[in-house]
């Protein structure tokens, strides 16, 4: 399936070995989803290059008004880690329904970026936090946003013969913040979602109002989806139970749910949807309350 195995210490070595293919290996760090690929045949590389034992690439921190998920981050240890409780509770709560918990071990926050699927749990939830990805090539290093590196169903603007993503951050939730995820499928783990939805609020400081919301949705469209019409209809709105009927109906009429076999049909999930952006939004909101009081 592949020829050579490296195994580079720093993300300077990682990028010499990925030039000196010239574009014919890949990095592979939980390697959950790429292992099945190369075994089924769907595509071959010449070689790949492990990156799990470069120190700091672990790391889940706060920095500043930053917090900071290095890439290779597990969906475990984003489960189990108490700043992601308190700071991006989206995040704890998608990552304990990746999978089983022998795949949360080994999956990456950042191979699931990666990997752009339209229902890809952490990259919606983290279309809610509004997070930026670190990406380095032989050019330097860039911070771009989780949002534009998703270009069609499973093609993703990094090239990962070529480029390494190294960090993920988000701000750092402020006292008026609150935030939750949905998701449902056929079974609650071992399954791609039905439908997944992270909202992400910020209330006014008296909390009448809603300062903002972010919503991320998936998979209503060839790519993880950032609901921005929703989002522009909650702000400035009293966060009431009418408020949020009516912001699920938007959700609703701006996502782009299709048919399909293994999922649900149109009409099944867009039904669906309003339910979950409804829960999410009261459990976003409560939260907020809570931080407020």
């Amino acid at each position: 399936m592949w020829q050579t195995f490296d195994t580079p210490t720093s993300i300077q070595e990682t990028l010499e070995i990925l030039a000196r293919h010239e574009g014919q290996a890949q990095i592979i760090a939980g390697g959950t989803d790429l292992t099945i690929e190369l075994r089924e045949g769907k595509y071959s590389v010449g070689g790949l290059v492990d990156v799990t034992r470069i120190p700091g690439l672990k790391q889940v921190e706060q920095k500043g008004d930053w917090i900071v998920l290095g890439a290779n981050v597990t969906f475990r240890q984003l489960k189990e880690s108490d700043l992601m409780q308190q700071q991006a509770r989206v995040l704890a709560e998608a990552a304990a329904t990746v999978g089983a918990l022998q795949i949360q071990t080994m999956a990456t926050i950042a191979g699931n970026v990666v990997s752009a699927l339209p229902a890809a749990d952490g990259c919606v939830a983290l279309l809610a936090l509004g997070a930026e990805a670190q990406v380095v090539d032989e050019n330097g290093s860039v911070w771009r946003p989780i949002e534009e590196l998703f270009l069609g169903p499973g093609k993703s603007a990094i090239d990962p013969t070529r480029q390494m993503l190294t960090a993920i951050r988000f701000r750092v939730a402020g006292p008026c913040q609150g935030s939750a995820w949905e998701r449902i499928g056929r079974r609650r783990a071992l399954v791609l979602p039905i439908l997944n939805c992270a909202v992400n609020v910020a209330l006014s400081e008296d909390g009448e109002q809603l300062a903002w919301a972010k919503i991320g949705l998936g998979p209503v469209a060839p790519v993880p989806f950032r609901a921005r019409e929703t989002e522009a209809f909650l702000a400035g709105r009293r966060p009431t139970q009418d408020t949020i009927e009516q912001a699920a109906k938007v959700a609703a009429a701006e996502a782009r749910p299709r048919t399909s076999l293994l999922r649900a049909s149109k009409e099944y999930r867009i039904e669906v949807l309003k339910v979950l952006v409804s829960r999410g939004l009261e459990r976003a909101v409560a939260q907020a309350q809570e931080r407020l009081a």
